[in-house]
Order: structure tokens, then C-alpha cells, then sequence
């Protein structure tokens, strides 16, 4: 019979929530750069010269269609050898930057591409500016429509920061294998680990939702 002993997991939980507190930093971060690709990749697929719907077209596939895993050790084990050294933290920055990018990208396109085109024109006859358009009549509306799957493309991006710790990276993963090395209670260290990764993942969605019906309580327009 196995016998439960949590006391090694308790005197250490201040070395996990160290770890949780970086994977939630990285998420952040990674989530707020990730837009700002993911929406300029979007512009540039819906209403871009052709070769720059090329190019993204090209980044969307390559990472849509490798692993993650391979994506991180690109990034930190092969980018050294074109003189780009990034620390253990920072390569875990850009790989979650890059695949959050990706897919973002494809979710906002698809919340421009659902603007009806009579709204578009309306703008243009009340006198409104190409980036007004963009930023009033397409892309408020737009991110109302998708912003259920950036939250979940979020919580995806936060769990699979469990990876990083391949390279060493600070995260809730990582202090759970320091943990588990120094301690050898490997089956309550990793029951830890996974409710701190099931509490932030209902807290973000709680928090999402409430951001939900604060930020979009005007009606759709038809």
C-alpha cells in the first residue's frame, strides 16, 4: 500500500508557485506580442500584396504543421549558429510568440473575413479612414466574434508551456522536476503540479469571461 506523504510537497510549494508564476508571465507576454503578430499576419492575409499573403501563408504551414517541441529546440539549439544566442527564458518567449502567432492568425482572419462587406462600405460613406474602418467597423466587431477561441488558444498556449522546461526554462513544469529530483515523491509533486495547472487554467476562464461580458455588452450589428 502506498502511503500519501505531501510534507516535502508543502515545505516547497513556495518553489512552485515561483514556477507558476512565470508560466503565467510568459503566457501573458507571449499572448500580448502573439496579437500584435497574429493581427498584422491577419491584415496581411485579407489585405495584403500577394507576396506577403505568400510569406504568411508559408509561416502559418510550417508551424501549424511541426511539433512545438521541435519549434523550442529550433529556436534555442539552432538559432546560436546564425550568432543569435537567446537565454533559456527568452528562447521560450519567441517559440511561444511564433506558434500562438500562427494560429492566432488564422482565428482573426477568420473573424475579418466574417464582416459583411456593406458594413465596409457604410464606413466609406460616412466618411471614415482606411485604418478607422479597419479598427471600428472590422476589427471590434471581428475580435467580439473570435474572441471565445483567443481565450481558448490562450489556456492551450499556457499549458504548453510545460514544454519549455526541455530547455531549462524557470517554469511550473521545471520546479516540479527540481522538485521531484530532490525530494523523490514524485507522485504527490506531480498531483501538485497538476492542480496549480487546473487553477490557473478555471481562473483565467473565469477571468475571461467576466473581461467577456464587460467588453462586449453593444449588440452585433446586422
Amino acid at each position: 500500500m502506498y502511503e500519501f506523504n505531501f510534507a516535502p510537497v508543502l515545505a516547497s510549494v513556495d518553489q512552485l508557485l515561483v514556477g507558476a508564476w512565470l508560466t503565467v508571465r510568459l503566457s501573458c507576454a507571449a499572448m500580448l506580442i502573439g496579437l500584435v503578430v497574429s493581427v498584422f499576419c491577419a491584415w496581411g492575409k485579407t489585405a495584403g500584396p500577394a507576396i506577403l499573403r505568400h510569406v504568411i501563408d508559408g509561416y502559418i504551414e510550417i508551424i501549424r504543421n511541426t511539433p512545438f517541441l521541435v519549434q523550442i529546440f529550433f529556436i534555442f539549439f539552432g538559432m546560436p549558429s546564425l550568432g543569435l544566442r537567446l537565454s533559456p527564458n527568452s528562447a521560450a518567449l519567441l517559440a511561444l510568440v511564433v506558434n500562438f502567432g500562427a494560429y492566432g492568425t488564422e482565428i482573426i482572419r477568420a473573424g475579418i473575413e466574417s464582416i459583411h462587406k456593406g458594413q465596409v462600405e457604410a464606413g466609406w460613406a460616412l466618411g471614415l479612414s482606411r485604418p478607422q474602418i479597419f479598427r471600428y467597423v472590422v476589427m471590434k466587431p471581428a475580435l467580439r466574434t473570435v474572441y471565445p477561441a483567443l481565450t481558448s488558444q490562450f489556456i492551450y498556449l499556457m499549458l504548453n508551456t510545460s514544454v519549455v522546461s526541455v530547455i531549462s526554462a524557470d517554469d511550473l513544469a521545471a520546479a516540479g522536476n527540481d522538485l521531484q529530483s530532490a525530494t523523490f515523491a514524485s507522485f504527490e509533486v506531480y498531483i501538485a503540479v497538476t492542480l496549480i495547472y487546473l487553477a490557473l487554467s478555471v481562473g483565467f476562464s473565469a477571468l475571461f469571461y467576466a473581461l467577456e461580458k464587460a467588453a462586449f455588452k453593444y449588440p452585433l450589428g446586422r
